[in-house]
């Protein structure tokens, strides 16, 4: 069971490095959209992406409804943090 745990750990280390790395390029875009005048969120996309995801899921072995919830909470933030950067 040790050693399950530190994979866990080791998978929970690596999440949270792949999702600040994300954060960063998100944060670019921000900026970007934010100088053309373009709004913070781009429903277009973030249909497209769900979709992607969600089939990446299925084929995972991950429950599909599962990956749209968490997406879903990832792109909600980032359209926060595009809000704050339109606004500054």
């Amino acid at each position: 069971m040790l050693r399950l745990r530190a994979s866990i750990d080791n998978i929970d280390a690596a999440l949270i490095h792949l999702l600040a790395e994300r954060f960063k390029c998100t944060q670019q875009v921000g900026e970007l959209k934010a100088r053309q005048g373009l709004p913070p969120a781009d429903p277009a996309r973030e249909e497209s992406q769900i979709a992607r995801l969600r089939d990446l899921a299925d084929t995972a072995g991950l429950d599909p409804t599962f990956a749209e919830k968490f997406l879903g909470f990832v792109i909600a933030e980032v359209i926060h943090h595009h809000e704050a950067i339109a606004k500054s």
